[in-house]
């Protein structure tokens, strides 16, 4: 077994649980990509199991923190059937759940998401990957299903040296999928789209949307980013008068006008722009356009500390916007994924907004990652949802 020295007063951060070495914590030791180390303190005293990353900046991710601990095939099924096993007891009403949300179920760099009879896993660390076969066994005994896709194409695999994969690990057939959220169906395709194929962590926030939709009589709806439409869906099921979903993916929009058909509302009450978001808010303004509720979702703007400035200007300036464009009495639903833009900053920037706007309004809910995404104690890195529902007073 190889082994990793740290420098002196770099063990901190693993007593404390937290799974990730830099290298620039590293006195001497290497591996190869994805091999299990044991991980030391300056004085030799034993502190974790991980895999070696030569390529990345995050050089060791752990494992193990339990010295009697072997990182083998009965390692992995015991992890996967505890990760699986807290999703049965939160008892979600959906058919499409995360199953594994990497270093917070003690798998860093997998994640695992189901839908329906199929399962999609990303390997996105140089450790996932050296146990991949391992892994797909487990997973297929775990669950009992048949079916595995392969969607590793996140950008993080370039930080690890992996070329991108995709493709049928186990099992084959058509990669389109229908789950039930919320008392909704939503069709997706697993080969295409975003993350694994959906915004699974955005379920709770799609309810809260039906909910405040049908409490406040919010008819006119602005759906921003819109996706395959989740937040339009939940809309119209909380009986929105009209929603505008705007997205600069065609068929992202196409697959939005299917899921409003699969429930059955009126393609009537919807409209659809393929167009850049920025553009058509100021587009709305010039019209003097207003809505009763906004929802602003955009894609991760601060893939790391270092965009953090840029992103957050580009976030105020949306918001800016959406306020603009919200009624006196309406409701804003605004988010971000970034985790790099904690929540105290996000806080700052969406008030910073509302000043600029001229408009004054107060959080009625704070909202994050489903549960089937929970977060590490030791590792606030993984809280990368944040989002807050405003109210603008009248």
């Amino acid at each position: 077994m190889k082994t990793i020295r740290l420098k002196a007063g770099k063990e901190r951060s693993l007593l404390r649980r937290h799974p990730w070495v830099f290298d620039g914590a590293i006195e001497r030791g290497r591996a190869d990509a994805g091999e299990t180390v044991r991980v030391e303190s300056a004085e030799g005293r034993f502190l974790a199991w991980g895999a070696y990353a030569p390529s990345s900046r995050i050089r060791v991710r752990i494992w193990s923190f339990d010295e009697a601990e072997r990182i083998d095939a009965a390692f992995f099924e015991r992890r996967l059937r505890a990760a699986v096993a807290l999703r049965e007891r939160l008892a979600i009403d959906s058919d499409g759940v995360r199953l594994v949300h990497g270093e917070s179920d003690g798998l860093p760099g997998l994640v695992v998401d189901r839908y329906g009879q199929t399962l999609v896993a990303q390997f996105g660390s140089s450790g996932a990957e050296r146990h991949k076969a391992t892994i797909a066994d487990a997973l297929l005994r775990v669950t009992g299903l048949r079916r595995l896709y392969e969607r590793s194409d996140a950008s993080v695999r370039a930080l690890e040296g992996l070329p991108p994969a995709t493709g049928w690990l186990r099992g084959d057939g058509p990669t389109e999928c229908t789950i039930h959220e919320n008392g909704w169906r939503l069709s997706l395709d697993v080969a295409e789209g975003h993350k694994t194929g959906y915004y699974l962590d955005q379920r709770d926030s799609r309810r809260a949307c039906a909910e405040l939709t049908r409490r406040f009589g919010l008819g006119e709806v602005l759906n921003c980013y819109s996706y395959t439409g989740g937040f339009t869906v939940a809309a119209l099921a909380g009986g929105a008068r009209h929603v505008t979903s705007i997205d600069s993916s065609g068929p992202a929009l196409q697959r939005a006008q299917r899921n409003v058909a699969l429930n059955g509302f009126d393609a009537a009450r919807c409209t659809f722009w393929d167009a850049d978001v920025n553009a058509s808010l100021r587009a709305l303004l010039a019209e003097g356009r207003r809505f009763d509720a906004i929802v602003l979702d955009p894609p991760k703007l601060a893939p790391s500390a270092a965009h953090v400035e840029r992103a957050a200007r580009a976030y105020k300036d949306v918001n800016r916007l959406g306020f603009k464009l919200l009624q006196p009495g309406g409701v804003l639903f605004t988010y971000s994924c970034s985790g790099a833009v904690g929540v105290e900053l996000f806080q700052k920037i969406v008030a910073s907004a509302a000043h600029e706007a001229g408009v004054d309004a107060v959080i009625l809910a704070r909202h994050g990652g489903a549960p089937d995404h929970p977060t590490g104690l030791a590792f606030p890195e993984g809280e990368y949802l944040k989002g807050l529902v405003l109210w603008r007073r009248a």
